[in-house]
């Protein structure tokens, strides 16, 4: 093999990703589908070659490259899928089933063996819940095949979601976890948990400028003189109450305020939008008949006297960016919020995020964002008032927050991954000890260096 290297570095590392959410509209069902599809295309840009395992569109081919072939997507179980055309969450046990019985086999049999035989380390990256079983597969089939310490595997917890499914004994043991926020690691913690955080991030290409004639389009369509965003799936822990309720405040003090609402396909919906109608708002469902931007434009145009318009079609980051750039507020104020990419998002597109105050490490209120400290929808109500009487505030808080979103382009957390990924390949041997290194696993051990450790020679001795 000659000498180690030192470094990761895309001549001799490939990455596995396993998650069940990807980048077809069949697999995208939240956050998971983003991060998993974003971090994949970054990784490939950066020159990695990078395999993604996913519950895949089942019309779509089962194995393609993209990005000049550095990125390969290979969807899984569309066999299962076939029979389940509403999404990659429709069929979940038996997709599940399959992943698990499957996909094991193909990493360590197609993917680390040649790697290994081309004398390049392999990094296997789990998401979620759902691949916490095929990690620690791998783990034992690697481990039976001589080829464990050939590989480094960090598996991924995006959500608390399931955390009662997995065996988190042997999946510690198998691999090395890590989360996406300190929220989330004192989370883990208190289940004697210990992960690395490693946080989330979002494409360069959020960054870019809002054209203004777009923006000016947009604001003009929504006739009010407030307009509030939120978009999240229908579930409690995104307070839309809260966000209901504070538009019902803000329409008895006389202010023309819009909701543009864009949730998912949970019943808990049907909840919020009752509680709204119940509040005295109107309430209008929005269908687009194209998907143009200006088709997006128009229906919400005809939404024109509602207070929530509930958008019943899908919203495009390019419509999205608008959205946040041009509302007054986006209501990204979830009482459990891991990480919390919408209110990064917002940064990025010069909007103000009201964020909750869990997972959203990155907003430091009234310096880059709102963070809500309660679930009172008079919260809400004060910071936008205080912002609608104070422009310069607002325009101080949106360039403060694009400066923030730029720490968290994709390019700089790869960074941060990689830098903690060679970390755990010294430790397994697959990398040369730096000296660094060395001195920090001194430190750990409560040993001196080895200069201090020299007995002094005994005066007169021979």
């Amino acid at each position: 093999m000659g000498s180690k290297p030192t470094a990761i570095s895309p001549d001799n590392t490939q990455f596995v990703v396993l998650s069940f959410e990807g980048p077809d509209r069949y697999s995208l069902a939240g956050g998971l589908g983003v991060r998993v599809s974003n971090l994949c295309e970054s990784l490939a840009t950066s020159g990695y070659q990078t395999r993604l395992i996913f519950v895949g569109d089942p019309k779509q081919p089962g194995e393609e490259i993209r990005n000049e072939g550095k990125l390969v997507l290979h969807r899984w179980c569309q066999w299962i899928s076939g029979y389940y055309p509403d999404g990659v969450y429709q069929g979940e046990n038996e997709k599940l089933y399959d992943f698990n019985e499957s996909v094991p086999w193909f990493v360590c049999d197609r993917i680390v063996k040649p790697a290994v035989e081309q004398n390049k380390l392999v990094v296997v990256l789990g998401e979620e819940w759902h691949t916490a079983e095929a990690m620690c597969r791998i783990s034992d089939l690697l481990h039976s095949n001589g080829l464990r310490d050939r590989a480094v595997m960090f598996w991924n917890a995006n959500n608390t979601m399931s955390f009662d499914r997995i065996n988190w004994g042997r999946l510690a043991y198998t691999t090395r976890i890590t989360t996406v926020s300190r929220y989330m690691k004192h989370i883990m913690s208190r289940m004697g948990i210990d992960p690395l955080v490693i946080p989330n991030g979002i494409p360069n290409s959020l960054l870019g400028r809002v054209p203004s004639r777009a923006a000016e389009v947009f604001r003009r369509s929504i006739n009010a003189e407030l307009v509030l965003a939120k978009v999240a799936r229908w579930d409690p822990d995104k307070r839309w109450n809260m966000a209901v309720e504070a538009m019902a405040r803000l329409k008895s003090r006389g202010k023309k305020a819009v909701l543009l609402a864009r949730g998912g396909i949970e019943p808990h919906g049907q909840e919020v939008l009752y509680n709204a109608r119940s509040l005295g708002l109107k309430v209008s469902d929005v269908r687009a008949q194209g998907n143009t931007f200006m088709d997006y434009v128009q229906a919400i145009r005809e939404g024109d006297g509602a207070d929530v318009l509930n958008l019943r079609f899908h919203c495009p980051m390019s419509l999205l960016k608008s959205m946040y750039h041009t509302s007054d507020a986006v209501l990204a104020n979830s009482g459990h919020e891991p990480f919390g990419l919408v209110g990064l998002e917002t940064m990025a597109a010069g909007g103000i995020a009201f964020t909750g105050s869990t997972g959203e490490d990155y907003a430091i209120p009234y310096r880059n964002a709102m963070v809500m400290e309660t679930a009172d929808p008079k919260e809400i109500e004060t910071h936008i008032s205080y912002l609608d009487q104070h422009p310069e505030e607002r325009r101080r808080m949106c360039l403060a927050g694009r400066g923030t979103a730029g720490e968290y382009v994709w390019e700089k957390v790869i960074k941060n991954l990689i830098r903690k990924l060679e970390y755990q390949a010294m430790l397994q041997g697959l990398l040369a000890l730096t000296r660094a290194i060395q001195e920090q696993r001194r430190e750990e051990r409560n040993c001196p260096p080895p200069e201090q450790l020299r007995l002094p020679i005994p005066v007169g001795s021979g």
